[in-house]
């Protein structure tokens, strides 16, 4: 069976996390988070991303970004985001339906806010008959790939601060964006009020953290992951994933090898004719788009998402355990097929 390329969500689980899921398996434990694994995981999530409030494991990404979002909203105010973000496009009005909030979209062709596009949406404010922009929520790295600058977070949450905005930031591939950008989780952090921290795509097999940075923000936390249906009654075992990822540092290293594998594949592509790369390769993400008729001959072998059929731009993700050979290899179809149709 040949390598998918089809989503980070596609590889299995890293073995350092399988064994440690294992490991846990001894014994009895108290429930829903009184245990002692959980108590490691998030004061090591806590440490390391220099947050005065606290972390809470919850079981997927759409519960980490309903949570986290709901623990900014006011009951009228809206959440600002871009087209393309995840919370829009692949959670089936998970945040509309659960938290009755208006998603008040802003096109960012490379998948990035600005305090400019932001300020598009503010012409409301103070209308009584309009949702109120409440909340920003970037992502990071983004849907397209790209990864926010530590210099563009500022800017956005300065603006946000000075706007009376606040910020959430989605981290299903925060690693990635870390790895890209050669910063710690604390220089992410801080440009957020709550932010998510991607395990699943990343090496575990069911979790993911909220991060609220600031004490007065996680006070409603516990109920609201509750109600949210996010709360695991056998919680150790999602946080001896993230205990197995933060030691050593495993998050990162897993994260720089999918990014490295990514942009390997990219390198491959200069010259192939038929192939334009569509955005900067800055994660696990490549972006291209290809005739129709080299998309259809390379799918009857590999796996990966058509992201966009009237434009035929498709999405290739590594992941952890993608290897050099697997890039190649594929590397080696797309050429073949690239050269083989007639233009």
């Amino acid at each position: 069976m040949t390598k998918s390329f089809g989503s980070d969500n596609h590889a299995g689980t890293h073995p350092a996390v399988m064994r440690a899921v294992v490991d846990a398996n001894t014994g009895d434990a108290a429930a829903y988070g009184a245990d002692a694994w959980t108590e490691r995981a998030t004061g090591e999530i806590r440490r390391l991303s220099c947050a005065q409030g606290e972390v809470f494991l919850v079981l997927n990404g759409s519960g980490a970004n309903v949570l986290g979002l709901g623990l900014l909203l006011g009951r009228h105010e809206a959440v600002i985001c871009a087209e393309s973000a995840h919370i829009n496009t692949d959670e089936c009005g998970a945040c509309e339906r659960i938290l009755g909030t208006k998603l008040l979209t802003v096109p960012a062709p490379d998948g990035k806010l600005t305090p400019e596009l932001i300020a598009r949406r503010l012409s409301g404010r103070g209308d009584e008959h309009c949702a109120q922009p409440g909340v920003v929520a970037i992502t990071q790295a983004t849907e397209v790939g790209t990864c926010y600058s530590l210099a563009e977070l500022r800017k956005i949450r300065d603006f946000c601060a000075a706007s009376g905005l606040r910020v959430f930031m989605d981290g299903a591939r925060l690693a990635n964006a870390a790895a890209h950008l050669g910063c710690t989780l604390a220089d992410l952090a801080e440009h957020a009020d709550v932010l998510s921290f991607g395990g699943t795509k990343n090496g575990a097999m069911c979790v993911e953290a909220v991060i609220v940075m600031r004490a007065r923000d996680a006070v409603s936390a516990p109920f609201l992951r509750k109600q949210h249906m996010q709360l695991s009654s056998k919680m150790r075992f999602l946080a001896a994933q993230f205990i197995a990822l933060l030691d050593d540092e495993l998050w990162l290293r897993n994260a720089r090898h999918a990014n490295a594998m990514a942009a390997r594949l990219q390198a491959g592509l200069a010259g192939l004719p038929g192939v334009e790369v569509m955005y900067p390769v800055q994660s696990d993400a490549v972006f291209a788009r290809l005739d129709p008729r080299h998309i259809a001959e390379l799918r009857r072998e590999w796996t990966f998402h058509v992201w966009d059929e009237t434009t035929s731009v498709v999405r290739w993700m590594t992941a952890f355990d993608t290897d050099e050979s697997d890039v190649d290899a594929f590397l080696a179809s797309i050429a073949a097929v690239a050269g083989s149709l007639p233009v």
